[in-house]
């Protein structure tokens, strides 16, 4: 292939999104890419086939990467479906993972921010791998996170 392919961005569909932008800039350490979006148009409805679609959002630049780094784009809708419980198994995109150095802290700051809890931490050794200590959680909106942080048997 010839073409140079480069990862760009995942969407995430807010109730909230100023709120959720907060959240991930709190948390996280990621960094608002301007400008923000104010999307709306017969462009914008036969690309995602929603009538009368209006989106409103930001890039947030992912931390770990500089400026070219990926982000994630979050937009709320003016119109929204209403949402089933989200599950670690449903088909499609699952969840966003963070490497971090503190499992235990990284998950008490996703509380003291709004974000809930998902499933029991656990480390466990991976072939290949090695030490794994990981956790889910949810963003205040529900959607699944991944805190992990991986040592080789030496421990680092």
């Amino acid at each position: 292939m010839s073409d140079k392919i480069r990862y760009a961005h995942t969407n995430l569909v807010a109730k909230d999104w100023q709120r959720l932008v907060q959240f991930y800039i709190e948390v996280f350490g990621c960094e608002p890419v301007p400008p923000e979006r104010d999307l709306k148009g017969d462009w914008l409805e036969n690309a995602v086939l929603v009538p009368d679609a209006h989106i409103r959002g930001i890039h947030l630049r992912l931390p770990g990467y500089g400026e070219d780094g990926p982000t994630l784009e979050i937009f709320s809708y003016n119109k929204l479906l209403p949402r089933r419980q989200r599950l670690a198994n449903f088909p499609g995109y699952g969840h966003i993972a963070f490497i971090v150095k503190d499992v235990r802290a990284m998950r008490d700051r996703v509380f003291i921010a709004g974000g809930s809890e998902y499933g029991q931490m656990v480390t466990a050794r991976i072939p290949g791998i090695g030490k794994l200590t990981f956790v889910y959680v949810l963003d205040p909106e529900g959607n699944i996170i991944e805190l992990q942080k991986r040592e080789n048997e030496e421990g680092n």
